[in-house]
This record gives structure tokens, C-alpha cells and sequence, in this order.
């Protein structure tokens, strides 16, 4: 299954010009199966640069395209839902990423649209790396589910989940690529502290965490046996890891995750 022959999003900031670049370079869908709409001029000239076309309308925008992704901020959304409700066809599936606005009130504002899934990218989409959670209202079809997929698996990798879960994955990949930029920072700290120069220890601390994450994925081993393999007896890393228990590492990325998972349901309401 591959994405949709007409692709609009609506609102082009960082996210969607990542989503835009992910399927000219990966999902190969050409310039004119996509386009956008924004209220910055500077946004619309951006997409403009990478090739699909702008629209001067949200409702153009839905007249013209098979597939809609509406990625505006969540305080803008029930506008944008305004604007396309009178034009949006059972036909067409509506793909969100607005953070913390469910599938119910999506549909609502759409006036019972049927085909609506939510999604939950990351940053590091924007470098071809993000990690996408998805789920899908009942009138979603399997096909609509595979187009999802195709989309934010052409910038990262792709999970489903119940939409219960979703502000959990707001407060782990949603909001954990800040929890690594703070270890990477604290990492280089340590480096420097510890005599190194401060391009060398960002560079070999952000390496680490990358190639530590790819073993992770890659050999589908248990962070515990992976950290094991690294940790001798009497040696350094094993005096390293009791400093972070001592510090209460583990409690407080769990800390991390469970408060920005009760901010995320606080923003939801």
C-alpha cells in the first residue's frame, strides 16, 4: 500500500515539511500528488521550494486531495475543522497530528466524518529518525491504516496502539528526545569536566546514545543484557552505573514520562 495520489497538508511548519521531504525522497510520490496551506507566507515558500504546490484555502486544499493531514497547533484545529467540514467527502481520510486532541472530537468537528486517524510523530523526524504512534477511529479501514503507515514510516518507524495510550507516547518519544538532548548535554558536561574539549565530547556523547539506540533496535536484546555486556566486574562502567543509582537516574526518567503523560491528559480535557 502506498500513500495517497493526492496528499495535502494542512499547515506546513517543521513537521509537515518533514512529512513532505519523507515522501518525495522515500515514499516516491511526485511533487504534484502533494500540497499545503498556511497562514505564513514564509511557510508556503518553503514548500514551494521543495516542489508540491500551495493552496490558498483549507477547503481548496480538501476539494483537491484524497488524503488530508492536519497539522496545525491544537488551539487552531477546531478552526481548521471548521473550514473543511462543508467540502470533506466520506471519501477521504483525515490524518491528525495535533498533540492531545482525540479522535472524538476530531470526528465531531468534521460532523461525523468516519475516517480519521491520529498520530503522534517526534522530532527526529526531521532527520529521517522519528518514532510515530498511531490509532485509528472505527470507520478507518485497514487500507486507511496501511496509508498512515506508509506516510510516517517514510520519516521513522510506525506503532499502533489503543488511542488510550497515546498520551503515554506523548510523554515517552513525544517528549523524550528533550530527555536525550539533556543527556547528551550532561554527558558532554562530564566530558569536559573531565579535561575533554567541548566539540569532542558533545560529538563522542551524541554518537554514543545514537549507536547505543541502533544496537538496542537492531539486536532486540534487553537494555539490561546490552548494559550488562558493557559493565565488567571492578571495572569502569560498573562504578559509572552505581553513580547514576545513586542519583536516581532510572526513577527520574520514569518521573519524566509519568508527569509529561499527566500533562499531556491535563491538555486533552
Amino acid at each position: 500500500m502506498t500513500i495517497a495520489r493526492k496528499l495535502a497538508f494542512l499547515g506546513a511548519g517543521n513537521m509537515a515539511r518533514a512529512l513532505l521531504r519523507g515522501c518525495l525522497a522515500r515514499a516516491e510520490l511526485s511533487p504534484d500528488q502533494l500540497g499545503a496551506t498556511d497562514v505564513s507566507a514564509e511557510a508556503r515558500a518553503e514548500v514551494t521550494r521543495l516542489g508540491p504546490r500551495t493552496f490558498d484555502s483549507n477547503a481548496e486544499a480538501t476539494a483537491w486531495a484524497t488524503t488530508l493531514v492536519l497539522a496545525v497547533k491544537p488551539q487552531v484545529l477546531p478552526q481548521v475543522l471548521a473550514d473543511i467540514a462543508p467540502v470533506l467527502t466520506p471519501d477521504k481520510l483525515v490524518i491528525s497530528i495535533a498533540a492531545g486532541v482525540t479522535i472524538a472530537r476530531i470526528t465531531e468537528g468534521l460532523q461525523g466524518h468516519p475516517r480519521v486517524i491520529r498520530a503522534m510523530p517526534n522530532t527526529p523526524a526531521l532527520v529521517g529518525a522519528g518514532a510515530t504512534a498511531m490509532s485509528s477511529s472505527p470507520g478507518a479501514t485497514a487500507d486507511d491504516l496501511l496509508e498512515a503507515s506508509a506516510l510516517f514510516g517514510s520519516v521513522g518507524s510506525v506503532v499502533e496502539v489503543g488511542e488510550g495510550l497515546m498520551d503515554a507516547v506523548t510523554g515517552l518519544s513525544g517528549s523524550g528526545p528533550a530527555y536525550a538532548f539533556m543527556a547528551i548535554e550532561a554527558l558532554s558536561d562530564g566530558g569536559v569536566q573531565a579535561g575533554l574539549p567541548r566539540d569532542v565530547a558533545t560529538r563522542l556523547a551524541a554518537q554514543t546514545l545514537l549507536g547505543a539506540a541502533k544496537l538496542a533496535l537492531e539486536t532486540g536484546e534487553h537494555p539490561g543484557r546490552l548494559k550488562d555486556m558493557v559493565t565488567s566486574p571492578g571495572g569502569t562502567t560498573i562504578a559509572g552505573v552505581a553513580a547514576l543509582e545513586r542519583a536516581g537516574f532510572r526513577f527520574a526518567l520514569m518521573q519524566a514520562v509519568e508527569a509529561a503523560t499527566a500533562r499531556a491528559k491535563a491538555l486533552g480535557k
